[in-house]
């Protein structure tokens, strides 16, 4: 039975917050980081926000996105199988507002992305002090410099030892290829 778009969207099709929806070897790479992070001296703080996000999601997301910032009209939205959503009516822009609301979205999101593939991770990583952490070659690294969050490009290397690289455009995202 298809329904008006709105919030109430957004609980449905729920993305992933497990590190065991990503892609193998992706999931390996991405669970080795963790490691060194969290045996860090002092250990890291992370926060997975996102992984897998499935299609129907990102669907929803894009379209919502393109509406809300009139960078389409509701009727030329393509159907989608299996989401049933009804992008246009007479409050379909100020639905959409809702929806990126609610998704708390900074950017648009892609139809197709490293996310839909299970290959990304949004995450925050932060620490306090000196982190000293194995790069996956076993040595250690220093970082002794700011920011100490995601932002610090000598984590970013450690990242990047392990076949996790950052985007640096996107604050929390990580994944397979840097996009």
């Amino acid at each position: 039975m298809s329904e008006l778009s709105g919030s109430q969207w957004c609980a449905r099709f729920p993305g992933s917050r497990s590190v065991n929806d990503l892609a193998v070897p992706f999931r390996n790479s991405v669970v080795a980081f963790l490691n060194a992070l969290h045996k860090a001296d002092p250990p890291a703080t992370v926060v997975i926000n996102a992984t897998l996000r499935p299609p129907e999601r990102a669907y929803l997301m894009h379209y919502a996105w393109l509406i809300a910032h009139d960078q389409i009209q509701p009727p030329a939205v393509p159907n989608m199988n299996g989401v049933d959503i009804i992008w246009d009516h007479p409050n379909a822009v100020s639905a959409a507002q809702q929806m990126v609301h609610t998704y708390r979205m900074a950017f648009v999101a892609a139809l197709e992305s490293d996310h839909t593939r299970g290959v990304a991770i949004d995450m925050d990583i932060t620490w306090s002090g000196t982190l000293h952490i194995k790069e996956a070659d076993g040595a250690t690294r220093t970082i002794s410099t700011g920011p100490r969050d995601n932002n610090n490009p000598e984590l970013q290397a450690v990242g990047r030892s392990y076949g996790v690289l950052k985007l640096i455009s996107d604050p929390p995202h990580w994944s397979v290829d840097g996009h």
